[in-house]
């Protein structure tokens, strides 16, 4: 075979038959990288857990099935927002991010994307889904929105972030604001109820948040960022943690007479918060009987602290569609 020849078998062919050029796949192999660069620029696993808060509390608001229309639009502005906190995020964190194993991936820190093009997606977003909230949804959301974005980016990532052991704790008001966006969607109001689920996730935030510290406390050590296991022992650590969590715990059984629940929600809210209490105290035995390190194995925590507010929240969006069956 001439190499002539075998060079036309090796070119593959389009559907109408015409050979396709190598400059044209490899086009096409950069656009998908590009495109997968920005949505790893929105941290889809952050906006996936505040959607795991946003959903069920329109249930809550709606006494039932939300309106779709609203509920949709919601979502989708409300991804949106996150998407733009969280890439002007990585812009401004662009410098510590290429310090820290957790985050050195990152599509900025990895030179996948510019600065500049991240700042620009960031706002573009911002603007996109306040705008969308404001038009579709209403003018409370769309503020709520809006100012979660800014709380996200000047307060915690400019201000908190690199100078207190407490910009966790402050930091993650924004986190608990798409319980507010959710129920202000339906109701265009605010109520207590919506205020408890605030505090659920505001309390629930620090302890999620510093287990995960623990196992990368190098990391932030070598980007001088304050988290609380870097410039605490880690007794003080697991205690706050203990603490926090029977606040959550607390917290959560607050909805019941509040949002005037079933007897389902205060009994799974009990064996969740039972199951996530056991394990945080179960740290602090373990840093009290001498164990350190890695060897506490936080990540455990960490882990269950996840599936601990997916679970409560479900239990938030079953509620209402019980309470309409049992009439």
């Amino acid at each position: 075979m001439s190499p002539v020849s075998q060079s036309v078998q090796e070119t593959p062919q389009t559907r109408d038959g015409a050979r396709e050029r190598p400059e044209a796949r490899t086009r096409v192999a950069a656009l998908g990288d590009y495109a997968r660069a920005y949505v790893a620029l929105s941290k889809p696993r952050v906006i996936e857990l505040l959607l795991i808060t946003t959903i069920p509390v329109m249930f809550v608001a709606a006494d039932g099935v939300p309106p779709l229309g609203v509920a949709v639009m919601t979502l989708v502005f409300g991804s949106m927002s996150a998407a733009s906190a969280n890439a002007i995020n990585c812009y401004l964190d662009r410098d510590i991010d290429q310090e820290m194993r957790r985050t050195r991936r990152r599509p900025v820190a990895m030179h996948q994307v510019t600065p500049r093009g991240a700042l620009v997606y960031g706002l573009v977003l911002a603007v996109a889904s306040t705008a969308g909230f404001a038009l579709f949804v209403n003018w409370l959301s769309a503020a709520l929105s809006l100012a979660a974005i800014l709380f996200y980016v000047f307060v915690y990532t400019m201000l908190l972030k690199r100078r207190t052991t407490q910009n966790v704790v402050w930091g993650g008001i924004a986190g608990c604001m798409p319980v507010l966006i959710g129920w202000a969607a339906i109701t265009e109001r605010l109520d207590w109820a919506p205020l408890v689920l605030f505090l659920v996730v505001f309390f629930w935030t620090p302890p999620h948040t510093w287990a995960l510290a623990m196992r990368y406390r190098e990391d932030y050590a070598a980007a001088n960022v304050p988290m609380l296991p870097v410039v605490a022992g880690e007794h003080r650590v697991l205690l706050e943690c203990v603490l926090y969590s029977w606040a959550t715990v607390a917290l959560s059984l607050l909805l019941w007479p509040v949002a005037q629940t079933t007897l389902f929600y205060p009994l799974v809210a009990t064996v969740l918060g039972a199951l996530l209490l056991v394990q945080a105290h179960r740290l602090l035995g373990r840093v009290r009987a001498g164990v350190t390190g890695h060897h506490l194995k936080t990540m455990g925590f960490f882990h269950l602290s996840n599936a601990y507010l997916a679970l409560l929240f479900s239990a938030v969006t079953i509620d209402p569609l019980l309470a309409g069956v049992l009439g």
